[in-house]
């Protein structure tokens, strides 16, 4: 491992990741906008091609307020799945993504609408730079839980029973972190996480946890950008 690269390097390496992955993206499709400071180069190049004609017919199904609000800033229509089900392609970032593709994602706080487009997507491209690589889950991210405000300190003895160092999300003002939803967010540190279906079994068990921020065998592509150049990976 050498010196972690300048900050300049990875905003550059993201945006080459970005963009690399609207090369999928054909006329007539249903896109879901992921969250996150790697997809929204997609978004933005999704949008300059949607106003120079380069794109034609597309709607988007965006996975948070804020990136409604950016795709409509770009002139992206969007939809609803209300009212497309189906999505045929979904970019988006992740926060951390193991040799197996399974991810960690939440960071930006809109992890339960990023699941609910991820299901409902039948490709979806992961856009990372490479910092976001790791040998194991939780080694390099805390993992994000999503619960109801009521009884939200029950959770926190649930969680740290189960071994992790948990730490209630603030926004900039020092106040509870809401999600769009209305929801709080629990940042569990496990350190590297030996049994990744185990623990989503019990996090998906337990009553107040609305989503947790583990997405397993979900993605179907994964697009590097770092000091070797663009690398994409498929699931097998």
């Amino acid at each position: 491992m050498g010196d972690r690269p300048s900050e300049e390097q990875i905003a550059a390496w993201k945006k080459q990741a970005g963009e690399f992955a609207v090369r999928f993206v054909q006329d007539g499709m249903i896109v879901g906008l992921g969250f996150g400071s790697t997809a929204i180069h997609a978004l933005r190049l999704i949008g300059h091609k949607v106003r120079s004609g380069e794109l034609k017919d597309i709607l988007a199904v965006p996975t948070s307020e804020s990136i409604a609000r950016e795709a409509n800033q770009h002139g992206i229509p969007l939809t609803r799945l209300e009212d497309h089900p189906e999505i045929d392609l979904t970019i988006d970032g992740a926060d951390e993504v193991d040799p197996d593709l399974n991810i960690i994602k939440g960071g930006g706080g809109a992890l339960l609408r990023e699941k609910i487009v991820a299901q409902a997507t039948q490709r979806e491209i992961i856009v990372v730079d490479g910092t976001k690589l790791s040998p194991r889950l939780g080694t390099r991210f805390p993992l994000p839980v999503e619960v109801l405000p009521f009884g939200w300190s029950t959770q926190v003895s649930f969680l740290t029973g189960l071994g992790a160092k948990v730490q209630r999300r603030t926004n900039e003002q020092g106040e509870p972190y809401s999600t769009d939803g209305g929801n709080y967010i629990l940042d569990c540190s496990f350190g590297p996480i030996e049994d990744l279906q185990s623990l989503a079994l019990q996090l998906g068990g337990r009553a107040g946890i609305v989503e947790y921020g583990l997405f397993l065998h979900m993605a179907h592509d994964l697009i590097i950008a770092d000091a070797e150049g663009i690398r994409h990976q498929k699931t097998t």
